[in-house]
């Protein structure tokens, strides 16, 4: 009677799904295994990263100089079919240096545009906050819908596009703050931390097996730039229930209230942890997005588009710890 009873219930809580998401995951795995060959740890900042590209996000990068921010991302480049561009941000970049400009063809006496590297795919932008303001302007429209316009004429981007910016918490000698405006074209920040003892002495060990290898020849392309794009057509298609709304609402506005503000989030975030908690149901083989999965895409989400109060930051509290407070505080839908 026992075994009946337990038969029942296990074939009760099995589900089938509306979406077939096996390919998905199949290929999430490889690029996580490719990855894996060359990055030890970091397995929250790849999980985002990858979340980031199937939410047809960007991405800001912040941790202290050395714990694989931009080597991460030129490997993720590698593992997929796409187009590839760096630009290091330097104090006397300008907007020309990065969307491109119109040169004079004596042949046909006409001007030409011609490209500049933010035309690519994947656009890993080393340091951001090295560059002046007028320049950091320069990436508002494309980031924001895909396109810029240069004399009248309007450009736009080749699909997957994904914008993947590094910086330094730490030195800020030489650096331009980002505007807010800027920051909340954002999807996520993701905050790197130092490896654990373990993970550091798997770093060394692999740098002494290298020999005469390079880290970059270890990866192998597994998924083409057409499969990214019928991905992210799927993670549209994962049902969201009007409670789950709410609760990504709820939390929302909640920082819009919270007394250790200064400035709360806007509607952008509350799409913005939409789609970020479908792509990781998605990743996960589920059609259907659970409070969980709306708690691992709240933090990166918010933690840069909030402001602390004055008074608060000279306490040392962060914007990480309050999104952490309010999450607790609003109640999860049953």
């Amino acid at each position: 009677m026992e075994n009946t009873t337990t038969n029942t219930t296990s074939e009760s809580l099995e589900f089938e799904s509306r979406i077939n998401l096996s390919e998905l995951q199949e290929s999430i795995y490889k690029i996580k295994t490719e990855l894996n060959k060359v990055i030890v740890g970091q397995k929250r900042m790849i999980d985002l990263l990858l979340v980031a590209i199937l939410s047809d996000g960007h991405a800001l990068i912040e941790g202290v100089p050395g714990v694989a921010k931009t080597i991460t991302a030129k490997l993720l480049s590698r593992t997929i079919a796409i187009d590839f561009s760096r630009i290091q941000f330097t104090p006397d970049l300008m907007p020309s240096d990065i969307l491109g400009t119109s040169v004079f063809n004596v042949k046909n006496s006409e001007f030409e545009f011609k490209k500049g590297p933010i035309f690519s795919n994947m656009v890993l932008i080393d340091e951001i906050n090295r560059a002046p303001a007028k320049t950091q302007a320069a990436l508002f429209e494309v980031m924001e819908e895909q396109q810029i316009t240069i004399d009248g004429t309007t450009y736009s981007m080749g699909s997957p596009f994904i914008v993947l910016a590094t910086q330094n918490p730490i030195e800020q000698e030489g650096t331009y703050r980002l505007p807010e405006a800027q920051l909340d074209r954002f999807l996520f920040k993701i905050n790197v931390n130092y490896p654990t003892a373990e993970e550091e002495l798997e770093i060394v060990t692999r740098e002494q097996a290298l020999i005469n290898n390079t880290k970059i020849d270890k990866i192998e392309t597994v998924i083409s730039g057409e499969k990214i794009e019928q991905y992210k057509k799927l993670i549209t298609q994962i049902k969201v229930e009007e409670h789950l709304l709410k609760y990504i609402s709820n939390i929302v506005v909640s920082t819009r209230n919270n007394s250790f503000l200064f400035l709360g989030a806007s509607p952008r975030a509350t799409i913005a942890i939409l789609k970020a908690s479908k792509a990781f149901a998605g990743i996960n083989g589920r059609d259907f997005i659970t409070p969980e999965d709306i708690k691992n895409a709240a933090i990166p989400v918010l933690q840069h588009r909030v402001i602390v109060t004055p008074e608060r930051e000279m306490e040392g509290l962060t914007s990480t710890q309050i999104i952490e407070q309010i999450i607790e505080s609003v109640e999860i839908p049953r």
